[in-house]
């Protein structure tokens, strides 16, 4: 008895979501195909019913955290969101924290499809951002470039911080806290009368 298309559809988004947490933990190339199905409950053979490749697989991989990160909540303000994005429960959450920092190392060996998803969902995340810094006064060309630097700052610290979280603790939760405080003094920053504000990517 074959299996039905409901149950294909499920069997093929359990392969995804099982393959998106590997790859956000260990990277792209350092997860195989056995184990990669061992995670998701099925045999290696059955791989190839859903995808022609392992890079399919990352394609596929991709599209679906990218549009799950657009699909979540606004944090409604760049404050709110650097204190979210730059927390402790947000760098240790590796597995399902911000796809754009988790992939970013393993985005310029990807496939041109799997790039062009990476690069959308960047897109739109910046517009998103610049969505919360808009003030009046600025160009959309100011906000956009704010925005831009700012998530800049928001992924070094990190990236950073996870680098050292096993080995440095203390060294870590002060980069996050740098981080942060960078951010929110760059808001706070005096207005001159040449400029609606500070420009963020300034300092």
């Amino acid at each position: 008895m074959g299996v039905s298309r409901q149950q294909a559809a499920e069997n093929r988004n359990a392969i995804v979501a099982a393959a998106e947490r590997l790859f956000r933990a260990r990277g792209v190339d350092a997860v195989g195909l056995a184990e990669l199905m061992k995670e998701a409950g099925f045999t290696q053979g059955g791989f190839y019913n859903h995808f022609k490749s392992k890079d399919a697989l990352v394609a596929a991989v991709m599209e679906k955290a990218m549009e799950d990160y657009a699909d979540s909540p606004n944090a409604g303000s760049l404050v709110k969101q650097a204190a979210r994005y730059l927390s402790t429960p947000h760098r240790d959450n590796i597995e399902a924290g911000c796809p754009l920092s988790g992939f970013a190392g393993d985005a310029p060996r990807m496939t041109d499809a799997a790039r062009a998803s990476y690069t959308r969902g960047l897109a739109a995340y910046l517009d998103r951002l610049a969505g919360m810094i808009a003030t009046d006064g600025a160009t959309a060309e100011q906000t956009r470039r704010d925005a831009i630097a700012a998530f800049n700052q928001m992924v070094g610290a990190l990236v950073l911080s996870r680098a050292i979280a096993g080995t440095d603790p203390a060294f870590a939760d002060e980069i996050l806290d740098a981080g942060r405080r960078t951010l929110v003094d760059a808001l706070d920053a005096p207005v001159t009368p040449d400029s609606a504000r500070r420009s963020i990517s300034d300092d």
